[in-house]
């Protein structure tokens, strides 16, 4: 167990000890965002054929040529082009036998039945194979499918893929104050973690399958997180993470005989957040303020759905801060901002019980260290 861990050591952890759950092999136009099992090869050339670049007039021999007839995508012409013939040709069809090359229409001259016109050999023909061979790995294992992908995983002949499947999540808010639904009156709170996490879930992949609201009640917390153990991959749980007499999270853990794998981690905001397991299923404890929530998300929750769905570890790109960062020492400080013109612009709002920051940013500075204007900061976006 890690306590008090330093925040890139706490995403290496949290990626380094999970293993890849089980895949499933899913028609291909459910496989949008979804992350690839196994590599996925051409089953096919592409193009499959030789075929036209361009609408125009498939030749054979020196011109001028006899117009004998016309070649529609789809269509294929039976039998062979002869010396001195041509025939008409859509863009993608296959090129009849035979053929010399391609006159686009635009520059042929035609008169009747006759072409005429200067050609080049294999001009305006795809060759087959010449995007890929049969064969040939267009995707690789980890790789999170993107429309385009699927696009050229049907051309390349696949009905279906194998994928990693989704891991199914439960939500556990903890809290005696939170309204659910309302105005917030005789002191509670309106519940804003509730509507989200679900959102930010989806956008990582996850399917969620329970949110349950829990009194802090110890009995009740146990209750929750061993039905939970149960039926899910992974479990995410809100509030009960620091060390007050009401904080349940740590005290249920062990009377499940669960393992703390990461105790708090040095950043600022969500210092107060825990990584778990009981019986070899992830929980990842948030802090119950809103941004708070939201960073612990991103530092132990997104590497241990990155690590089940046998995504790589994610890197962080480098952008230029156009304003000063103040961060206290021996700390980490993600501070919501948007990407303006290639700089981080700081947001405003940014009190760890705030919402206005998150609603309107794009993702975090990720400082070690304070910094002035013009230094290079990492960068994790938003989902």
């Amino acid at each position: 167990m890690i306590r008090e861990a330093h925040w890139e050591q706490a995403r290496g952890e949290a990626y380094s000890f999970w293993k890849q759950l089980t895949s499933e092999k899913i028609s291909l136009n459910l496989c949008v965002d979804r992350t690839l099992a196994k590599d996925a090869v051409a089953l096919v050339e592409l193009p499959t054929y030789p075929t036209s670049a361009m609408d125009g007039y498939a030749v054979c021999g020196k011109g001028p040529w006899n117009i004998v007839g016309e070649v529609k995508a789809g269509a294929p012409m039976k039998g062979s082009l002869k010396e001195g013939t041509a025939v008409k040709i859509a863009t993608g069809a296959v090129i009849p036998d035979k053929t010399f090359g391609i006159i686009r229409w635009e520059i042929a001259t035609v008169d009747g039945e006759n072409l005429s016109g200067e050609v080049k050999e294999g001009q305006e023909i795809r060759p087959a194979g010449l995007e890929s061979k049969k064969g040939e790995v267009l995707a690789t294992a980890g790789t999170i499918l993107n429309p385009g992908l699927i696009g050229l995983l049907a051309a390349a002949g696949h009905d279906s893929l194998e994928v990693v499947r989704a891991p199914k999540a439960t939500i556990i808010l903890l809290g005696d104050e939170i309204v659910l639904d309302g105005l917030p009156h005789d002191g509670l709170v309106r519940d804003a973690l509730g509507p989200q996490l679900p959102g930010w879930l989806h956008k990582l992949g996850v399917e969620v399958i329970a949110t349950h609201y829990v009194s802090d009640e110890l009995d009740l917390v146990i209750k929750a997180f061993a039905a939970a153990s149960k039926t899910s991959d992974i479990v995410f749980t809100t509030a009960g993470t620091a060390e007050g007499p009401r904080d349940h999270v740590r005290a249920a853990i062990a009377e499940l005989k669960g393992e703390l794998i990461i105790d708090r981690v040095k950043v600022r905001p969500g210092h107060p957040m825990v990584l778990a397991h009981i019986n070899k299923i992830p929980f990842v404890g948030l802090p119950g303020n809103p941004q708070s929530a939201i960073v612990a998300l991103l530092t132990l929750g997104q590497p241990v759905i990155d690590a089940l769905m046998g995504r790589k570890e994610a890197e962080l790109h480098q952008i230029v801060t156009s304003d000063d960062i103040d961060v206290p020492e021996g700390f980490t400080r993600l501070v919501l901002g948007n990407i303006v013109d290639g700089w981080f612009e700081m947001g405003e709002y940014l009190g760890s019980a705030m919402l206005r920051g998150l609603a309107h940013s794009t993702g975090f500075a990720v400082a070690d260290e304070s910094m002035e204007e013009g230094e290079m900061v990492a960068w994790l976006p938003l989902p």
